[in-house]
């Protein structure tokens, strides 16, 4: 568990990615009067700001738009208990309660670094692995790739070439991080402050001849696909998410095909259910 990093409910969106930036961390819990009241997470605010067709600058968008209800379970559950909770709910992170307040949040990571210091050589990858993952062609206009990853709300995308070879991975993350590079750009309305400008390129992500429309996937895609084998340990799967700081990985056949992905959510999986 984790202590809380809080944001007051009346913040704007500027603060709230100001908090996120400078502490490096993907959410922080709302507080309203020293009340736990919601949670925001960098993807909230990202796909809140990609959808949104206002001209609201960063500070005119107050954080209540964006905000989601933070659900709690009771500091005496068990882990596997929080990851049923979790899983059964379908929750990044909930809250530890006390019995009378938010006292400390597990998230999803949390979990995956237990998994693998508690259950290591009893699970294998490919018993929780998802056959399925997302993809798209490396010479795909971004904004198609974004569409795709809000309409079917998916974090990453698998690119291949059209010889049918994945050849690297576009993530919502790597998308944030190319929005906060776009900002700074001279067609920004507002970049008073360039480290957070993502809300003023977020049209063109969507727009057939705005930025989205000019540039391919190839051109902000990671190359490299970090991979763990069908019959690998799950542990060993989970320290390398842990030790790469990313939340999915591409599974490999025994021939190197690439034939499906582990996310945090299947470690989730695991460990809500294991003996």
């Amino acid at each position: 568990m984790k202590p809380p990093i809080t944001i007051k409910k009346n913040a704007n969106c500027y603060d709230a990615i100001r908090a996120l930036l400078d502490k490096k961390i993907s959410r922080l819990l709302v507080e309203n009067e020293d009340n736990i009241i919601g949670i925001v997470t960098q993807k909230d605010i990202g796909l809140f700001l990609l959808k949104d067709t206002t001209d609201r600058n960063l500070e005119q968008i107050p954080l209540k738009e964006i905000i989601k209800p933070l659900k709690s379970i009771q500091k005496s559950a068990s882990v596997n208990e929080c990851a049923q909770f979790m899983l059964e709910n379908q929750f990044g992170s909930i809250g530890v309660s006390d019995g009378t307040k938010i006292i400390g949040i597990i998230t999803k990571t949390d979990l995956a670094r237990y998994f693998q210091e508690t259950y290591s050589q009893r699970k294998i990858v490919g018993e929780y692995m998802s056959p399925y993952y997302a993809w798209a062609y490396d010479d795909t206009p971004l904004y198609i790739i974004v569409k795709k990853m809000i309409d079917e709300k998916i974090s990453r995308v698998i690119l291949r070439d059209h010889n049918e070879i994945p050849i690297g991975i576009l993530s919502f993350r790597d998308l944030f991080r190319t929005a906060l590079l776009a900002g700074q750009e001279k067609d920004v309305l507002d970049n008073a402050d360039p480290a957070i400008s993502v809300v003023f390129a977020r049209k063109g992500f969507l727009s057939e001849s705005g930025f989205g429309g000019t540039t391919n996937a190839r051109e902000i895609m990671k190359d490299e696909i970090t991979t763990v084998n069908y019959d690998d340990d799950l542990a060993k799967a989970c320290s390398v998410l842990n030790e790469n700081k990313i939340h999915g990985v591409g599974v490999l056949s025994k021939n190197g095909s690439l034939i499906g992905m582990l996310s945090k959510t299947d470690i989730i999986k695991a460990l809500a259910f294991i003996d």
